[in-house]
C-alpha cells in the first residue's frame, strides 16, 4: 500500500431523528392494536410503497447529531466497540 494514502476511519456518531409520516391507509382493526403493534404494521405499510391501499401525503425528516453523553450507556458503548473495530491493526 502506498504510504502516502491514508485509509479513511469511518465517523461514527449518536443522531437523533425525527420522521414525520402522514399517508392514508386501508386497513382492518388498526384501532385494536397496542402502540408498539400500531407502530410496526404502519412502518412495514409505509416501507412497501405506495398502492392501492397506501396514499403518501407528508414526509418531513430531521436529523441532528448529539452529544455521546446524552445517549444511553449502552449506546456510547456501541460507538466505542464500532471506533476500535474500524481502527486499523
Amino acid at each position: 500500500m502506498n504510504p502516502a494514502v491514508q485509509p479513511s476511519t469511518p465517523q461514527v456518531g449518536i443522531y437523533e431523528c425525527e420522521v414525520k409520516l402522514k399517508f392514508h391507509l386501508i386497513e382492518e382493526n388498526l384501532a385494536q392494536c397496542d402502540r408498539e403493534q400500531l407502530l410496526q404494521i404502519l412502518i412495514d405499510a409505509y416501507s412497501y410503497g405506495s398502492d392501492n391501499y397506501l396514499e403518501p401525503l407528508e414526509t418531513e425528516v430531521e436529523v441532528q447529531e448529539v452529544a455521546e453523553l446524552q445517549a444511553s450507556p449502552e449506546m456510547r458503548r456501541q460507538v466505542i466497540r464500532l471506533r476500535n473495530a474500524s481502527c486499523p491493526k
